[in-house]
C-alpha cells in the first residue's frame, strides 16, 4: 500500500436488504453492524448523492492523526446488486479497492463467529457476488457466522428470516463485537483485527 494510499478514506458496506419487512433477517447482519458504527460516529445516514445507498460520513479511531476518515454504507439495491452503488460509491470517495470493507453473514460459520480476510470467493453470497463482479475480489470482508439451516430448509428461506429467539439473546453482542472488529481492521490493520477476533 503506497502512502496516498495509507491516507485515503475506508469504505465500510453493510450488506442486506432495504425496508422494514427485512431489517431483523439474518442476511441483514451487515446493516446491523453499520447502524451500531453510525452510532458510535454519532452520525445519522443519509441518501448518497452519486449512489443508490445510504451514507454517514465521519472519523473512526482515536482522536488525532490516528483517525482514519471512513464512509459506512448500506447500499440500497437489494442485496444482489450490490456491487453497483458500492462501486459507485468507492469512486465518488476514491477509495482504493483494499480500503473497501464488505460487513456480510456467512453460512459456513457457526452463528456467533467473526472471521476477517482480505479477498476470497463469494461463497454463494449474492451480495459478494455482485461486488467481486463490479470491482474484483481485493477487499476486505468481516464475515459474521449466521450457521447453516436446520433441516432441510432452503438457504435463501433460512437467510431471509428473523434470528431465532435463542439467537436474539446474544445477538446485541455479536453485533458489537462485530463492530468492534471492524474498528481495529481500519485503525491497526488486518493481522491484528484477526488475531484479536478471528475464533
Amino acid at each position: 500500500m503506497t502512502t496516498d494510499d495509507a491516507d485515503a478514506p475506508w469504505l465500510i458496506v453493510g450488506l442486506g436488504n432495504p425496508g422494514p419487512e427485512y431489517a431483523a433477517n439474518r442476511h441483514n447482519i451487515g446493516f446491523m453492524v453499520v447502524d451500531l458504527l453510525a452510532e458510535r460516529m454519532r452520525g445519522s445516514f443519509k441518501r448518497a448523492q452519486k449512489a443508490q445507498a445510504q451514507v454517514v460520513e465521519g472519523r473512526m479511531g482515536p482522536p488525532g492523526p490516528a483517525s482514519r476518515r471512513v464512509v459506512l454504507a448500506k447500499p440500497m439495491s437489494y442485496m444482489n446488486l450490490s456491487g453497483g452503488p458500492v462501486t459507485a460509491l468507492r469512486d465518488f470517495y476514491k477509495v482504493p479497492t483494499a480500503h473497501v470493507v464488505a460487513v456480510h453473514d456467512e453460512l459456513d460459520i457457526d452463528y456467533g463467529v467473526l472471521r476477517l480476510k482480505l479477498g476470497g470467493g463469494d461463497n454463494g453470497h449474492n451480495g459478494l457476488k455482485s461486488m467481486t463482479k463490479a470491482m474484483g475480489a481485493d477487499y476486505h470482508r468481516v464475515r459474521c457466522g449466521i450457521g447453516r439451516p436446520p433441516g432441510r430448509m432452503q438457504v435463501a428461506d433460512f437467510v431471509l428470516k428473523d434470528f431465532s429467539s435463542a439467537e436474539r439473546k446474544d445477538l446485541d453482542w455479536f453485533v458489537d463485537r462485530a463492530a468492534d472488529a471492524v474498528e481495529c481492521l481500519v485503525a491497526e490493520g488486518l493481522e491484528r483485527a484477526q488475531s484479536a477476533y478471528n475464533s
